[in-house]
């Protein structure tokens, strides 16, 4: 044994192997390549479509850019190429989505904070952490339905309010999520010290722990508000839309989705303009709060 041993050892400094581990190694790289092959195969499909899509965002969008976008409401059809713009949309957006975090940050910090402070070995966590996963891969679509029949039926018309709430829906979970997984990433210590000084459990999360997580906070609500301001079947079912300018929350309100979504397929070259210019104002914020929201993880976990 210790002879075989000795030979194999020398085989080995000598570069020289047995013909079957000749055999493994071959296979063994040949799978590697092949597996390397395919993962940058998918890579190099994924970045095209992105860039391919970023591109067309980018060139029509651009092109239909002006002043006019911000200042005029959207037009009627048939008008003048150019004429017309997006303002009434811009400011439904801004609206509903400022209504629909606060909602979806309130509930998701808080739901969030139960979860990772008070939910452990609880059943009732459980089943909301198992919902809240459920509510993440829920289509929107759906979400949309269940806001109509809540909030536009038995008011008899979509509103600013109605919209608001469906995409609260789609974004708590998001925030709910992120929350937890922040809030778990804190510390025992710092809780320990916290209860050593004095204060109750309910004082060191406000002022401990939520200090120590506010950077992961603020990235959960971006990446909330990501996933909210480029849906457009919630606000389908629920906004109504509205072709003039409103603030008005309890009516129907315009909204950059809604506008795409009847735009895009107009005969109309006007409003395909604008709905490739709101295209590409949604895509914007969209990338920018991703990136900042990215920047704040990564600085986050370097400290």
């Amino acid at each position: 044994m210790a002879t075989t041993e000795t030979l194999t050892a020398k085989n080995l400094a000598a570069g020289q192997l047995p013909g079957s581990a000749v055999d493994r190694y071959a296979r063994r790289k040949l799978i590697n390549y092949i597996f390397v092959g395919l993962t940058s195969i998918a890579t190099a499909v994924a970045i095209t479509a992105l860039v391919m899509i970023l591109y067309s965002l980018v060139a029509k969008g651009f092109s239909g850019l002006n002043l006019t976008v911000f200042t005029v409401d959207t037009p009627a059809g048939g008008e003048d190429l150019g004429s017309g713009g997006l303002r009434n949309a811009i400011v439904g957006s801004l609206m509903i989505c400022a209504m629909g975090m606060l909602l979806a940050v309130s509930i998701g910090i808080m739901a969030g904070t139960w979860l990772a402070e008070y939910g452990d070995g609880n059943k009732l966590a459980t089943i909301v952490r198992f919902l809240n996963d459920v509510l993440l891969s829920a289509p929107s679509i759906l979400i949309g339905l269940f806001a109509y029949e809540l909030f536009v039926v038995p008011f008899h018309g979509g509103s600013a309010i109605a919209g608001a709430i469906a995409l609260a829906i789609v974004t708590t979970p998001v925030v709910t999520r992120t929350t937890e997984d922040i809030l778990r990433l804190q510390s025992s210590q710092l809780r320990e010290a916290g209860v050593a000084l004095g204060a109750g459990k309910g004082l060191v999360i406000r002022s401990i722990i939520w200090r120590a997580s506010r950077t992961g906070l603020v990235t959960g609500g971006l990446l909330g508000f990501a996933r909210m301001s480029g849906e457009t079947a919630p606000l389908l079912f629920t906004t109504a839309g509205n072709q003039f300018f409103s603030m008005n929350v309890t009516q129907p309100i315009a909204s950059l989705p809604y506008t795409i979504a009847n735009f895009a397929l107009s005969a109309d070259d006007n409003w395909r303009r604008l709905a490739w210019v709101a295209s590409l104002l949604i895509a914007a914020a969209v990338l920018s709060a991703n990136i900042i929201g990215r920047h704040l993880a990564r600085g986050s976990q370097n400290k």
